[in-house]
């Protein structure tokens, strides 16, 4: 279990079997028990059958009740559910405040949520193949360069992390690598210090620190030292919250190849977009790129960059292929020439694979590098991936309606079967009210009403289907009607945890439907699933 969360509905399963209000008393709950336990009482059965149904459904209500009546136990469950009690945590001495549980659950759970984080390391790599056309047309080979990184951080305890890298790049017939690793120290809830060291062709030593300066604003600073020519690097960065969803920075690095540079992001849930300006002692630059999310699977991107080494525009776009992984497409034209970039990512893994299309400029090449396969993958998205899509998800949807048909089956054969255990007291009671003029349910039904008539009656074209999505629970409240004529379910319970109900349809909107007589008249009454039924009404007595 990764945590104890606390659910914005508490749940009250436990209430629903008991038929109890979550305020109700400690003698409220022993006299629901004992009502229950009458019924459901393992040694009332001789039958082997009656006695395993028997025997099932009284643990429910002894459980129920175990947890109910220790105020303890309650506490917990009213707070954080089953989740709470089944932590596993021992909580030490009684508390008897429902802040105190909290606090020390809460603690807990932070404690869990720490143990999870040591317990996880983070892998992340990159493999880029640079592809070029013109060199294999000219006889040359079509790789034109690799570059492959990998890098493994791990929590090395609650304040201590530690990453280890390395790269390889390769050029023509040239190559060259590096490794590096950082350990990463949180001081406090607001800073931090970063220890880095590298070798191969950058070898350097080099520390940073982090601080929060206030609830919307960070700095950095680090410095770093070259191990082959001995040259400082010093860098400052300040990072401030403009806005909900906007970050602005700026950042100074002054040694070799000083520079200064203002940026910003913006993110929120259908966009993303970042600009920088950069002046620097060998350079100066300005770049930014917009993101926009169509669907939760699909998105589109406009990038360009500009300065004294650069000039490209790009666009493309991407799409998820998978819980974990995205593919892109992108084409951009520029200075350096034309190109395509492929790229693959999943998890923390990212493959990518530039293409050189052309050295030049030609404007007739250009449209079509990237008007046919932006054509070609509209087409196959069309009439290859949205129908190979959809029937994937039509048959993801028939197997989870499968199999929630198959729970479904079980359940109602449960609520039947708990049902008939109490059909001996119930038809007791009815008759009992029958005979005084009292209350007598002569018909309830608990499911998707929303093809059932106003006189409850289901449509006879519609019967099977309907069916299926409703259950008949007259005995059982025929059962909960007390010997002074009334019948009151709870508002804020599920409704399907009443012993002798079930939920005939998940993930439907769920109505009662009570057909009753009181003093020789007919009534009805529907409540919706988490609303309270409290008949006869006033008015009718």
């Amino acid at each position: 279990m990764s945590g104890i969360e606390s659910p914005e509905k508490p749940n009250r399963d436990l209430y629903a079997i008991l038929n109890l209000s979550p305020e109700a008393s400690d003698e409220e709950i022993r006299k629901a028990y004992r009502q229950w336990a009458q019924v459901y009482h393992p040694d009332k059965y001789q039958d082997l059958q009656m006695k395993d149904v028997a025997t099932e459904n009284f643990q429910r209500i002894r459980d129920a009740y175990e947890i109910l009546s220790d105020e303890h136990k309650r506490e917990i469950y009213d707070i954080y559910g089953m989740e709470g009690l089944k932590s596993g945590f021992e909580l030490g001495e009684r508390l008897n405040k429902p802040e105190e549980i909290k606090e020390v659950l809460e603690r807990l759970r932070r404690q869990k949520e720490e143990e999870k984080i040591l317990a996880n390391s983070r892998p992340t790599g990159l493999l880029l193949a640079n592809l070029s056309l013109p060199q294999y047309l000219e006889g040359g080979g079509i790789v034109r360069g690799m570059v492959m990184f990998s890098e493994l951080e791990s929590q090395l305890s609650k304040r201590n992390s530690m990453s280890v890298g390395g790269n390889l790049s390769v050029t023509g017939e040239s190559g060259t690598g590096s490794a590096s690793a950082l350990l990463r120290h949180q001081i406090s809830s607001v800073a931090s210090i970063e220890f880095m060291a590298s070798a191969g062709l950058r070898a350097l030593l080099g520390v940073q620190t982090s601080r929060q300066l206030s609830q919307h604003s960070m700095a950095t600073s680090g410095i770093a030292i070259s191990l082959r020519d001995g040259s400082v690097n010093l860098s400052n960065a300040w990072t401030r919250q403009l806005s909900e969803t906007t970050v602005g920075n700026i950042q100074l690095v002054l040694g070799v190849e000083s520079a200064i540079s203002v940026g910003w992001q913006k993110k929120d849930e259908k966009t993303s977009a970042s600009g920088e300006l950069k002046f620097g002692t060998t350079s100066l630059g300005a770049s930014a790129h917009y993101t926009h999310h169509f669907s939760t699977n699909s998105h589109g991107r406009v990038a360009g960059r500009i300065g004294s080494t650069a000039l490209e525009f790009e666009i493309g776009g991407g799409r998820r292929i998978s819980e974990f992984s995205t593919v892109r497409l992108l084409y951009t034209i520029g200075i350096q020439g034309i190109s395509w970039r492929f790229e693959l990512h999943r998890g923390g893994q990212k493959l990518i694979i530039p293409v050189l299309l052309s050295n030049g400029f030609n404007t007739l090449f250009a449209t079509s590098a990237l008007v046919v396969p932006s054509s070609l993958y509209f087409l196959l998205k069309k009439y290859v991936f949205k129908p190979y899509h959809r029937k994937r998800e039509q048959q993801k949807l028939l197997d989870k309606m499968a199999k929630s048909s198959i729970q479904v089956r079980e359940a109602r054969k449960e609520a039947e079967k708990a049902q008939t255990l109490l059909e001996t007291v119930s038809n007791r009671k009815k008759n009992k009210q029958r005979e005084k003029g009292g209350l007598v349910i002569s018909k309830a039904v608990y499911g998707n009403l929303k093809e059932m008539g106003t006189s409850g009656e289901l449509r006879d074209e519609l019967n099977a289907e309907v069916v299926s999505q409703v259950l008949d629970v007259t005995v059982p409240l025929n059962f909960l009607v007390t010997d002074s004529g009334k019948l009151k379910l709870h508002a804020g319970i599920k409704k399907s945890g009443i012993m002798g109900f079930c939920d005939p349809c998940p993930g439907t909107l769920k109505h009662l439907l009570v057909e009753y007589t009181f003093r020789g008249n007919n009534y009805q009454e529907v409540v919706g699933d988490m609303e309270e039924l409290l008949i006869p009404k006033h008015n009718q007595m």
